[in-house]
């Protein structure tokens, strides 16, 4: 499975905070720091692992299948929007999630250009009937 968001966003936390704490680094040009609460980051986490939970159960050649993992991620990513503090799935974080889908997805064998193809969408729009990030 491809690395999640969360764990990519979480470790350039980790190195912005170790850089402020040397010295190496001015707190004003950081970018991470401050953005994303553990709590967050755990609700995304977990998001995403249920997704890669669901891909491994997949039967690649139902579209139905694949689409309701799909939207059972998203709607769990629009709860984690909404409710969680400390943290907002915005233009960035949205690029990062619909690619870690994508490439999951692939992964498992799924053509996402064909599935995308066969719901009249965009492979990347895959998401937005059910996306408010």
């Amino acid at each position: 499975m491809p690395v999640k968001p969360s764990q990519y966003w979480r470790t350039e936390t980790e190195k912005e905070t170790h850089a402020v704490s040397a010295g190496t680094m001015d707190p004003e040009s950081a970018s991470f720091l401050g953005v994303y609460s553990e709590s967050f980051l755990n609700a995304v986490d977990a998001a995403l692992t249920n997704f890669e939970s669901d891909v491994r159960e997949l039967a690649p050649t139902s579209d139905a299948q694949v689409l309701a993992a799909v939207e059972r991620v998203v709607l769990a990513l629009n709860r984690v929007n909404q409710e969680e503090t400390g943290g907002s799935i915005d233009t960035d974080e949205r690029e990062q999630i619909c690619l870690f889908i994508d490439e999951a997805l692939t992964e498992h064998g799924i053509d996402v250009g064909e599935l995308a193809a066969r719901q009249q969408v965009s492979r990347y729009a895959i998401t937005d009937r059910w996306r408010e990030w």
